[in-house]
Formats: structure tokens, C-alpha cells, sequence
């Protein structure tokens, strides 16, 4: 049985919607890394990275594979950076919508 598009969906974001997840998809926007230079740029356990590498892995966001000795990891498609690039604009819309609400609250304030 097929998934409805919209589920689908959901799933994606959902496996965005952790920190680490968040912060590693930044920094393979450079380019493939190993695991080792993700761990000194992230401050968690092997095991917490490990494990939310393999979530990314499981749901196509990113691509693992091997370079001599170490194990590489990528974005999976171009598409996942410009995900992220669209929720920061999406985030400094609101936020700015945000700053300009609470200054015409502040200018209004009896």
C-alpha cells in the first residue's frame, strides 16, 4: 500500500526535527565528511551522532560510503540544502515579522 504524499512529507520533516540532525545537514553542505570531523564540530557522544546519522541514512537525506579507512557522509541530493535554506529564510521572515510586531506593541503601549 502506497503512502500518501502529504505522510510522506511529514516524515521528512519530522526527521528534521532534531538539533544534531539540523547540524549535521549544515555542515555537509560543504561536502562529504567523515564521521570523525563531524564528532569534533558536534558536541555529542559517538553514539548520539552514530544513531542520528543512521535515522538520516534510513530516510534518504543523506548518504554514507567509504573513503579508504573512513566512513564518508553526504547529502543525498542538492535539494536538502536548499530545504535548509529555505527554512532560515522562513525563520528570519518570521522572526523579522516578529520584531516588528513587538515594536508596534511597544509604540502603542499606554
Amino acid at each position: 500500500m502506497s503512502v500518501p504524499l502529504y505522510q510522506a512529507k511529514a516524515e521528512m520533516f519530522r526527521m528534521l526535527g532534531h538539533p544534531v540532525r539540523i547540524r549535521v545537514l549544515e555542515l555537509l553542505q560543504a561536502g562529504p565528511r567523515p564521521v570523525r570531523d563531524l564528532l569534533a564540530e558536534i558536541d555529542v557522544e559517538p553514539s548520539n551522532l552514530s544513531q542520528q546519522l543512521a535515522l538520516l541514512r534510513r530516510a534518504a537525506i543523506v548518504v554514507s560510503f567509504r573513503d579508504g579507512g573512513l566512513v564518508m557522509y553526504a547529502l543525498s541530493t542538492p535539494a536538502v540544502a536548499d530545504l535548509l535554506a529555505a527554512g532560515r529564510r522562513i525563520l528570519s521572515e518570521v522572526l523579522t515579522d516578529r520584531d516588528g510586531l513587538l515594536a508596534e506593541l511597544k509604540s502603542t503601549a499606554e
